[in-house]
């Protein structure tokens, strides 16, 4: 298998998986909110949408590693966590203490150290 260089098109694939991954879990965090059970759960609207935005996200990570590395293109999808922490506290009054920022520290450090490395 010969190695293709990973054009600026992969690497927005690849942002592109990860933002829309994000919105996903988001909306599937607003289906569950409310939600009677989880059956009801399920047919919210935004639980429906938010499983399509997942399987949108699959289809584009896809698209990125045609040319990146899957030892670059799987660990950046990480700094997904570190969005929904941040996002679950804007959004959902979520706790934000030093554990949640110490753990997305970490996360964006490894995130560095792989595109330094």
């Amino acid at each position: 298998m010969s190695a293709a260089v990973p054009t600026l098109g992969h690497y927005l694939a690849l942002a592109a998986a990860i933002l829309v991954g994000v919105a996903g879990q988001l909306l599937l965090k607003s289906g569950a909110a409310g939600a009677a059970g989880f059956v009801d759960q399920i047919f919210r609207w935004h639980s429906i949408i938010g499983l399509g935005l997942y399987g949108m996200a699959a289809f584009l990570y896809m698209a990125a590693l045609q040319t990146i590395p899957v030892s670059i293109a799987f660990p950046s999808v990480s700094i997904s966590y570190a969005l929904v922490v941040l996002a679950g506290h804007f959004l959902y009054g979520e706790a934000l203490g030093w554990p949640q920022i110490a753990g997305v520290a970490l996360i964006c450090s490894g995130i560095v150290v792989l595109f330094r490395g």
